[in-house]
């Protein structure tokens, strides 16, 4: 079976011997068709992805269809098109008993803690897929990175009519944006490229933009009268921009740290205090994020086909992957065909 495997930082290495999944109870054998390349990769290339070993198939991201299966609650069947809930949790933990499996004790996501999805076919729990009629591979394989962005909106508890500032254009940040849209909030987008905020405009149809470089606080405020948003997003993974986000939110507002970064973050006591402010952290997605964006894709209000930027088949994506790194790719989304 053939497979990419990051060797260490810095090294792909295309392998075609890999061994085949083994068939387990309650499990399907998934034939992949699509992985979509995150943060969590480039990340993990680079070596700076937090609980991270080498060697280690990554890959995440997934669409696929199922090739084995034996009979199920779910009513999957094989020849079924899936797309993987890559967050493996132990139903067990104090998080799990109270539905909160994205944020298990014992988490091992795929392409992180245990093996991914960058090669021909693997195992999968029954409970982890997603039956995704309708949609292509491409839509198929999206669902993960916009039900995080699903997760942090319903956890935020934003409602229509509020203001949200969502900062960090990138590919979870614009998941963040549209939810927030089709939510019915207000949502301004913040970010240092005015090539993403231009992105922000057209394809999240987020109501204003405000480029980090040129005085964003006055702007922020300039844009919403003074009070500034309700609900704050940071969706950057940058440790600065995480600590600069507080100064963002209104009072009795709300933060979310959407994004993860390897470090310490800090902020000031007194005026977190004075604004009586909601910091929250939000983790992945369930079960119940991956539905929420299924049906906003089969709506038509997240376009796919201008979410995916570039591409490359398996056998071409260790050469193409150094240029999507570069800012000057312009790198939305990539997709890896199998």
């Amino acid at each position: 079976m053939k497979g990419i495997v990051c060797r260490e930082i810095g090294r792909f290495e295309l392998v075609r011997d890999l061994p085949e999944p083994e068939p387990q109870p309650d499990h399907a054998i998934v034939r992949v068709k699509r992985v979509g390349i995150c943060g969590t990769d480039l990340h993990a290339y680079r070596g700076n992805q937090p609980f991270f070993t080498y060697p280690r198939i990554l890959g995440h991201e997934l669409a696929g269809i199922v090739e084995q299966i034996g009979g199920n609650a779910a009513g999957l069947s094989a020849g079924d098109q899936v797309s993987v809930v890559p967050y493996l949790h132990c139903g067990r933990c104090v998080a799990c008993r109270r539905g909160k499996t994205n944020c298990c004790t014992g988490m091992k996501v795929l392409g992180v803690h245990v093996d991914g999805g960058m090669r021909e076919r693997i195992a999968v729990p029954v409970s982890h897929l997603i039956a995704t009629p309708g949609l292509s591979p491409d839509q198929t394989a999206v669902l993960e990175p916009l039900a995080i962005g699903a997760h942090a909106v319903r956890r935020s508890g934003l409602a229509a009519g509020e203001t949200a500032l969502v900062i960090g254009a990138g590919p979870i940040g614009l998941g963040v944006m549209a939810l927030a849209k089709r939510r019915g909030a207000r949502v301004i987008a913040m970010d240092l490229s005015e090539d993403r905020l231009a992105f922000c405009r057209s394809w999240a149809d987020v109501d204003r933009t405000v480029n980090a470089l040129q005085e964003p606080l006055a702007a922020v405020a300039e844009l919403t009268g003074g009070e500034l948003p309700t609900v704050v997003f940071d969706a950057t993974g940058s440790a600065q921009s995480m600590a600069d986000s507080f100064q963002y939110a209104s009072h009795g507002g709300t933060l979310v740290f959407v994004g993860l970064v390897k470090t310490d973050i800090s902020f000031h006591d007194p005026e977190f205090h004075k604004r009586e402010l909601t910091l929250m952290g939000s983790r992945n997605a369930t079960k119940e994020d991956f539905g929420l964006v299924l049906e906003a894709i089969a709506d038509g209000a997240v376009d796919v086909g201008r979410f995916v930027t570039h591409r490359a088949s398996a056998d071409g994506m260790i050469a193409s992957f150094e240029s999507w790194l570069a800012p000057e790719s312009k790198v939305i989304k990539a997709m890896v065909e199998w």
